[in-house]
């Protein structure tokens, strides 16, 4: 007998409350131990093949009408790729392969969508509601595996997707659906006939309450592709990223628009990120951060308050609550006049935007020191670099990109740290000062009363 963990496939001859492995809880099953002896018999071969030899064009990626798609994937999906995107409940994975399906479709491809999650009717509305209906591309809902590799050899599709891995199971195995052995075999299964069809498959999978993708953790080495979809709810910005890839980068981002009529991509999103009002009021402040190789100008917004009872209040919004606490002991300590300890303080991003690198350290800075002092800085003028606990600004990577995207977006002026531009070329028309401290800073940019 053996015990073995239905989130990673952990194996262990004895009971035990937490896997070692993935550190779950209650999750060990007991599984009966096999008596089976099998004997692979030596078959003669000639697969092999000197390297010369092999056509590297069936290796090459084909776009698949979607940009921010073929972004993230390097260019496009590859013959016999097997991708697998995961997301949250509710982000819009399958309005996003729908919409991916109908567009291969539209251009001549037969595309064949397998659901096992909603009714083949539900799908239809909603590919009527997006505009995603189309003469060849095929949709089943179905759950059993032989049923799906029937389909697979009578339609003979150019494209796959299946929502979801965790839906499908196998008669010939074991266990429930979604569970490790199923999804294992479901997994195998299906990479069989997308390489030996070259078949480009996309394989939706859920994820667990702490994030990561339910099922084995062997369902993420046999792929080729996996990407993430991301996105708060109240948002409709979306962001696609790819974590595995063998056939691309995995530092680029693909940013999506999900709208009533379905999910477009977005080619410059930025426009997301700032407030329409042209107006410069005190706490507003701009900076560029990047999402993987993808410059993007975000606007952050402090709000600072007297507080009506002994206990102040920290609340935040897409920047991150520890950092915005050390920005507010730098400010206390090096900016006279500026005592935060007993003022509420708010602080956000517009759109949704999540600034999580410390080059928007000096954004985060100057826009909690604009709301302390109630004085607005300049207009269009960006803030780039990090702080440390002594108050001095350091310089970040690729500070040329971001540059060049502010000048892009109309910015005029920015403050980066002191010898950032040594190396750097300046946009053209773009004013740009040097600053070694967070002093020197909030003395040039904030306007005199």
């Amino acid at each position: 007998m053996s015990f073995t963990c239905t989130e990673c496939g952990y194996s262990t001859v004895k009971w035990l409350g937490r896997c070692p492995e993935c550190q779950a809880w209650g999750t060990l099953e007991e599984k009966g131990a096999s008596t089976s002896k099998v004997k692979t018999k030596v078959k003669k071969s000639s697969g092999a093949k000197p390297i010369n030899q092999i056509d590297s064009t069936l290796a090459q990626a084909k776009e698949t009408y979607v940009p921010e798609l073929d972004r993230v994937l390097g260019g496009g999906i590859v013959p016999g790729a097997v991708v697998l995107l995961s997301g949250e409940p509710g982000v819009g994975k399958s309005t996003l392969l729908l919409d991916v399906a109908a567009k291969a479709a539209m251009f001549g491809e037969k595309v064949l969508y397998v659901t096992g999650e909603e009714s083949a009717g539900q799908v239809r509305l909603r590919a009527e509601r997006i505009n995603a209906l189309a003469d060849s591309l095929l949709l089943a809902a179905e759950t059993d595996l032989g049923s799906v590799l029937g389909m697979i050899e009578a339609e003979e599709p150019d494209m796959l997707i299946v929502d979801s891995i965790q839906t499908l199971a196998s008669s010939e195995v074991d266990g429930v659906p979604g569970g490790v052995t199923q999804v294992r075999e479901v997994a195998a299964a299906l990479i069989r006939e997308a390489k030996a069809r070259s078949l480009p498959t996309v394989l939706v999978g859920h994820i667990t309450k702490d994030g990561t993708i339910a099922g084995p953790r062997l369902l993420e080495h046999l792929v080729d592709v996996v990407c993430t979809f991301e996105g708060e709810k109240h948002s409709r910005l979306r962001m696609l990223r790819a974590v595995k890839n063998r056939f691309g980068p995995t530092d680029d981002v693909g940013c999506f628009d999900m709208a009533e009529n379905g999910i477009h991509s977005l080619e410059d999103p930025s426009g997301l990120f700032l407030s329409r009002s042209g107006s410069n009021p005190p706490g507003t402040c701009l900076t560029v951060t990047q999402e993987g190789k993808r410059p993007l100008l975000v606007e952050v917004q402090s709000l600072i308050t007297e507080s009506a009872g002994g206990q102040s209040r920290r609340s935040v919004s897409g920047v991150d609550s520890s950092r915005v606490a050390m920005m507010l002991a730098v400010l206390s300590q090096n900016i006279p006049g500026v005592q935060l300890a007993k003022s509420d303080v708010f602080a956000a991003t517009v759109g949704g935007a999540k600034l999580s690198e410390p080059a928007s350290d000096l954004a985060i800075c100057l826009s909690l020191a604009s709301a302390a002092m109630g004085r607005p800085m300049w207009t269009k003028f960006v803030g780039i670099g990090e702080i440390s606990l002594s108050g001095e600004i350091r310089n970040v990577p690729n500070l040329g990109q971001r540059l060049n995207e502010a000048k892009r977006l109309g910015i005029t002026h920015a403050i980066v740290a002191k010898e950032a531009m040594r190396n750097v070329p300046t946009p053209d028309n773009m004013k740009i000062k040097e600053c070694e401290h967070i002093a020197e800073a909030v003395q040039v940019l904030l306007k005199t009363s």
